[in-house]
Protein backbone atom coordinates (compact mmCIF):
# COMPACT_ATOMS: atom_id res chain seq x y z
CA UNK A 1 0.00 0.00 0.00
CA UNK A 2 1.44 3.76 -1.04
CA UNK A 3 1.43 5.68 1.75
CA UNK A 4 0.48 9.31 0.99
CA UNK A 5 2.72 12.09 0.87
CA UNK A 6 2.08 15.20 2.81
CA UNK A 7 1.99 16.35 -0.86
CA UNK A 8 -0.37 14.70 -1.85
CA UNK A 9 -2.63 15.34 0.74
CA UNK A 10 -2.37 19.34 0.18
CA UNK A 11 -3.05 18.43 -3.71
CA UNK A 12 -6.61 16.96 -2.43
CA UNK A 13 -7.01 19.18 0.10
CA UNK A 14 -7.07 22.18 -2.63
CA UNK A 15 -9.24 20.22 -4.88
CA UNK A 16 -11.92 19.46 -2.42
CA UNK A 17 -11.49 23.63 -1.90
CA UNK A 18 -11.67 24.32 -5.62
CA UNK A 19 -15.22 21.81 -6.09
CA UNK A 20 -17.62 24.11 -6.31
CA UNK A 21 -15.74 27.13 -8.51
CA UNK A 22 -14.67 24.29 -11.26
CA UNK A 23 -17.39 23.27 -13.92
CA UNK A 24 -17.35 19.62 -13.14
CA UNK A 25 -17.51 20.35 -9.21
CA UNK A 26 -20.58 23.03 -10.20
CA UNK A 27 -22.24 19.70 -12.23
CA UNK A 28 -21.68 17.19 -9.69
CA UNK A 29 -23.57 19.89 -7.16
CA UNK A 30 -26.63 20.15 -9.06
CA UNK A 31 -26.82 16.21 -9.56
CA UNK A 32 -26.37 15.46 -6.33
CA UNK A 33 -29.38 17.96 -5.38
CA UNK A 34 -31.95 16.33 -7.54
CA UNK A 35 -34.66 14.40 -6.32
CA UNK A 36 -34.81 10.40 -5.96
CA UNK A 37 -35.83 8.38 -8.47
CA UNK A 38 -39.65 7.57 -8.30
CA UNK A 39 -40.09 3.69 -8.28
CA UNK A 40 -43.48 3.73 -9.45
CA UNK A 41 -43.01 5.82 -12.49
CA UNK A 42 -39.84 3.51 -13.31
CA UNK A 43 -41.66 0.81 -12.80
CA UNK A 44 -44.67 2.34 -15.22
CA UNK A 45 -42.84 2.95 -18.14
CA UNK A 46 -41.17 -0.42 -18.39
CA UNK A 47 -44.45 -1.55 -18.77
CA UNK A 48 -45.12 0.92 -21.46
CA UNK A 49 -42.12 0.24 -22.90
CA UNK A 50 -42.62 -3.71 -22.74
CA UNK A 51 -45.70 -3.00 -24.47
CA UNK A 52 -44.76 -1.03 -27.24
CA UNK A 53 -46.94 2.27 -25.55
CA UNK A 54 -44.74 4.52 -24.79
CA UNK A 55 -42.85 7.12 -27.93
CA UNK A 56 -38.97 6.55 -26.45
CA UNK A 57 -37.48 9.05 -29.43
CA UNK A 58 -39.83 11.78 -28.31
CA UNK A 59 -39.87 11.31 -25.03
CA UNK A 60 -36.35 11.59 -24.53
CA UNK A 61 -35.62 14.48 -26.60
CA UNK A 62 -37.96 16.14 -24.43
CA UNK A 63 -35.95 15.00 -21.07
CA UNK A 64 -32.57 15.42 -22.55
CA UNK A 65 -33.45 18.66 -23.10
CA UNK A 66 -34.81 19.59 -19.48
CA UNK A 67 -31.71 17.96 -18.41
CA UNK A 68 -29.83 20.04 -20.29
CA UNK A 69 -31.46 23.12 -19.49
CA UNK A 70 -31.81 22.44 -15.72
CA UNK A 71 -27.51 21.68 -15.96
CA UNK A 72 -27.19 25.28 -17.59
CA UNK A 73 -29.24 26.99 -15.62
Amino acid sequence: MEDLAPDKDLVMEQILNNINTTPIGQVLRKIASLPEVRREKVLDVRRQLTEGKYDLNQRLDVALDKVLEYLTA
